[in-house]
C-alpha cells in the first residue's frame, strides 16, 4: 500500500531547477529545540519534496545558544540558512524573510514542528501551479486530527467565531501555525499588514481574501506542544486590538485593497466584502454598543435594588435574566433590522442560552472575588461585575450575530 508521503510526493513534478520553497522557522530562545527540528525538517523535504527548497531559521533577538546552533545547522545542511532579527516579533520576522526571498513560495512553520510535516506538499501544491494564492493548514476542519487541551480549543474557536461575526472571514483556522504564501502575493500585501506579532497571520489573511485571493485550506493532523510559551491572554488581547483597528481600517475604505485586487485581475468583491457591508458591519456595532450600555444600567439598578433583598447571587440572576430578554427582543429589532414573529421564539431561546454564557462569567467572577475578599464592599462588587459584563458583552455580541441571528444578521448589513 502507498504511503501518504509516497502519494504526496506523485502529486507534483517538478519544471525547473529554480529555487520552488523557502520554509521559514521564527525562532525565539530555542537551543533545546531547534536542531532536531530542523534536522527532521530538512531530511523529510530531500526525500519527499520534489523541487528546490531552503529552510530560513529566523532568529528574533535570542538571548540563549539558539544563534550559534543556527550558524551552525547552516554550515552542515545544505539548503539552509539563518536570518538574524535584533527585534522580537513573529510577523516582523516572517515579513522581512518573505521580501527578502526568492523563492516561488514562502511558508512558515512553528519550531516544535505540530503538524505532521506529510501536509506540507499537499500545502504548496495548489500555489506551485498557481490554482490558490494562499494555503493554510486547518486544525478546526472535520478531517483534521487534532490532540490539544480543552483550553486551547475553546479559545481557538471562540477566535474564528469572532473573525467570522466582525470581520465577516471565510477561512476556518486564522492561527495555526503552518501557512504559505505565493512570493508575489506576499510582495503585494506585506506592506499593508501592520501587526509584527502574532496577529499577523490574521491580518495576511483578512487582507488576503478582501482582495478577492484564493485561499486553500489543508486538513492537518496537530498534537499542540505542552511546553509552550505563548502568554494566551496577553495573545488574545492583543488580537482583539488588532481586530478593532482592521476592522475600523476596512470599515473607512483606507487600505487600496481594489488597486491590489486589480493587479492580480481578480473580480469584483462580492457583497459581504464591499466597504458598504464595512460600514454596515460599524453601524450594527454602534447600535448594539447603545443597546448594550442603556442594558447595563437597568442590569446595575436592578442588581443594587435587588441586593439588599435577595443576595448579590440571586439578585446577579434575576437582573441578568430581565435585562437579557429585553436585550435580545432589541438587539433583534433595532440592531439587526429583523421584523415579524418568525423565529422569534427560537431568537429567545438561543439568546438565553448566551444569557447563561454570561451568568457564568459574571457569577464566576463574583464567586471569585467572594473567595478572594469574603466581605468585598459593594462598590468592588460592582466594579466586577460592570468588567465581566465587558467581556459577556462583547461575546453576546459575536453570539448574537454569528449564532443567533445568523445569516439575517449578515444580510440585513449590507
Amino acid at each position: 500500500m502507498t504511503s501518504l508521503a509516497a502519494r504526496n510526493r506523485l502529486a507534483v513534478q517538478p519544471e525547473s531547477d529554480r529555487l520552488t520553497l523557502d520554509v521559514t522557522i521564527p525562532v525565539f530562545n530555542e537551543e533545546a529545540d531547534l536542531a532536531p527540528c530542523v534536522r527532521r525538517l530538512h531530511t523529510h523535504l530531500e526525500r519527499y519534496f520534489p523541487y528546490r527548497f531552503v529552510i530560513t531559521i529566523a532568529d528574533n533577538a535570542s538571548t540563549d545558544s539558539t544563534p550559534l546552533l543556527a550558524a551552525r545547522l547552516s554550515r552542515e545542511l545544505a539548503g539552509v540558512r539563518h536570518v538574524r532579527l535584533e527585534q522580537k516579533g513573529r510577523g516582523r520576522a516572517l515579513s522581512a524573510v518573505w521580501l527578502a526571498s526568492d523563492a516561488d513560495v514562502v511558508a512558515y512553520m512553528d519550531v516544535d514542528l505540530s503538524t505532521d510535516l506529510n501536509a506540507l506538499l499537499p500545502l504548496v501544491a495548489p500555489l506551485i501551479s498557481g490554482h490558490s494564492d494562499i494555503a493554510i493548514g486547518s486544525r478546526l476542519s472535520r478531517h483534521s486530527r487534532v490532540v490539544r487541551g480543552t483550553k486551547r480549543e475553546v479559545i481557538s474557536r471562540c477566535y474564528n467565531l469572532i473573525l467570522r461575526s466582525t470581520l465577516l472571514t471565510r477561512f476556518s483556522d486564522a492561527q495555526c501555525g503552518f501557512k504559505a504564501v505565493r512570493a508575489d502575493v506576499a510582495r503585494k500585501l506585506l506592506p499593508l499588514v501592520q501587526d509584527t506579532s502574532w496577529f499577523f497571520d490574521t491580518e495576511l489573511l483578512v487582507l488576503a481574501e478582501r482582495c478577492g485571493l484564493r485561499i486553500s485550506e489543508v486538513p492537518v493532523d496537530w498534537v499542540d506542544d505542552p511546553d509552550s510559551r505563548v502568554d494566551i491572554v496577553s495573545t488574545a488581547l492583543a488580537d482583539l486590538r488588532g481586530v478593532v483597528r482592521l476592522g475600523r481600517a476596512l470599515a473607512t475604505g483606507t487600505l487600496p485593497l481594489a488597486e491590489i485586487r486589480a493587479q492580480f485581475g481578480r473580480q469584483p468583491l462580492t457583497v459581504s466584502a464591499t466597504p458598504e457591508v464595512a460600514a454596515g458591519l460599524l453601524r450594527q456595532l454602534v447600535r448594539f454598543g447603545a443597546v448594550g450600555v442603556l442594558s447595563t444600567l437597568a442590569y446595575l439598578l436592578l442588581f443594587w435594588f435587588g441586593r439588599g433583598i435577595l443576595g448579590a447571587q440571586l439578585a446577579n440572576l434575576v437582573a441578568l435574566a430581565v435585562t437579557a430578554v429585553a436585550n435580545t427582543a432589541v438587539n433583534r429589532r433595532f440592531t439587526f433590522g429583523i421584523t415579524g414573529p418568525a423565529g422569534a421564539g427560537r431568537h429567545q431561546a438561543q439568546g438565553l442560552v448566551v444569557f447563561g454564557l454570561g451568568l457564568a462569567l459574571t457569577s464566576g467572577a463574583l464567586g471569585i472575588l467572594h473567595v478572594i475578599r469574603p466581605l468585598a464592599h459593594p462598590g468592588l462588587e460592582i466594579t466586577v461585575l460592570v468588567l465581566a459584563n465587558l467581556a459577556a458583552t462583547v461575546l453576546r455580541f459575536v453570539l448574537l450575530r454569528g449564532w443567533v441571528f445568523g445569516r439575517q444578521a449578515r444580510q440585513r448589513i449590507a
